[in-house]
């Protein structure tokens, strides 16, 4: 892989994984809805990088290209607009989201689990010797999939869990487009779609239970009872 190439891919991925600590770090669904919109184009921008130059390739991989142009759409523009529609301004804009851990012991898990996925995926590259964009992707990728997992945990609202499951997939994705650059573009379109309909499922149903109780926090969830009837 050309050096210019790979230096590309490298900020692509540094600036992703910084935008995987902003989700986890933000205070309001707007800030991390943000932090969500950059990682977004990061990972846009290491697909179309890596279709340039893909090993063992004589020529672009257009398909790749293809597949962030797909994600260019989709998760900078159309899932924030979703969002933006669904939702309440106070729940958009002002309100703090409630969370198990404090922002600090956060900061603290979140580069934890970057050393750890640094440490565990090293073995694996040199026993297969990887090339150096699996070297760049993998790790960071792994680290993205983490961090979004430890957001829908440690978060109580409904609308950020869906920001750290839809950030967990962008994990995942700057992993594959490494690893797998033979992905199927049909594969990618299908995901795209399904979390357009996840986005917009998650949206309306946010919307009513706010509007019926004024909390958006999945735990009070459960104290919801069907009224008797009279």
């Amino acid at each position: 892989m050309p050096l210019v190439i790979a230096n590309i891919n490298a900020l692509a991925g540094g600036m992703f994984l910084l935008s995987a600590f902003g989700i986890v770090v933000a205070r309001q669904v707007r800030s991390a809805l943000r932090f969500f919109v950059l990682q977004s184009l990061f990972l846009a921008a290491s697909a179309v990088t890596l279709s340039i130059a893909v090993p063992g390739e004589a020529a672009p991989v257009w398909h790749l290209a293809a597949i962030g142009g797909i994600s260019l759409i989709t998760k900078p523009i159309l899932v924030p607009w979703l969002l933006r529609r669904m939702l309440a301004a106070d729940v958009y804009e002002r309100r703090e989201i409630e969370q198990v851990v404090g922002i600090s012991i956060s900061l603290l898990v979140a580069l934890a689990v970057t050393i750890a996925s640094y440490l565990v995926t090293l073995p694996w590259i040199g026993a297969v010797g990887a090339g150096t964009a699996a070297k760049i992707n993998l790790p960071i990728g792994l680290s993205g999939l983490l961090l979004g997992a430890y957001t829908l945990a440690v978060r109580r609202e409904a609308v950020p869990q869906i920001i750290g499951l839809i950030a967990m997939e962008n994990g995942a994705f700057f992993a594959g487009v490494a690893i797998a650059p033979g992905l199927p573009l049909f594969a990618e379109m299908a995901a795209a779609f399904d979390l357009l309909i996840l986005t917009f499922i998650v949206g309306v149903l946010t919307r009513k239970v706010h509007e019926q109780t004024g909390s958006t926090t999945v735990g009070e969830l459960n104290d919801l009872r069907e009224e008797p009837r009279r």
